[in-house]
């Protein structure tokens, strides 16, 4: 049996856990304050995923630079192509926050939406 060292991210308390993994699968978990530690815990190490927020390009606007997130969590091993997806996009203004600047982000099935209001120049 394999165990695992956590720190749960689901509230500010922050609990340390211990995942214990037998065949791939988590069958015990410890050291959690509420059931959302466990079910983190599990999400983790089955499937780890997280979204994604950085800034884009934006030309005509009163600002260079809109920040941005994925609507949802993205796999753990696609960040980096969603990364590559936002380093090469440019946006023109007016841009308001909730709107979706990418329908599929890197082929992740997530949407990339704005989190930043730019107005044009």
């Amino acid at each position: 049996m394999e165990t695992r060292e956590l720190t749960c991210i689901c509230c500010p308390m922050g609990c340390s856990m211990t995942a214990e993994i037998e065949n791939h699968e988590v069958v015990k978990v410890t050291g959690n304050t509420c059931p959302r530690g466990a079910a983190y815990a599990k999400k983790e190490i089955t499937s780890p995923s997280r979204t994604v927020t950085s800034s884009v390009h934006v030309t005509h606007g009163k600002l260079l630079m809109a920040s941005v997130k994925t609507k949802e969590e993205v796999p753990k091993e696609r960040i980096m192509d969603v990364m590559e997806v936002v380093r090469n996009l440019t946006v023109e203004a007016p841009v308001t926050i909730g709107q979706v600047l990418v329908e599929d982000c890197a082929g992740t099935g997530v949407e990339l939406v704005a989190t930043r209001n730019v107005d044009v120049v």
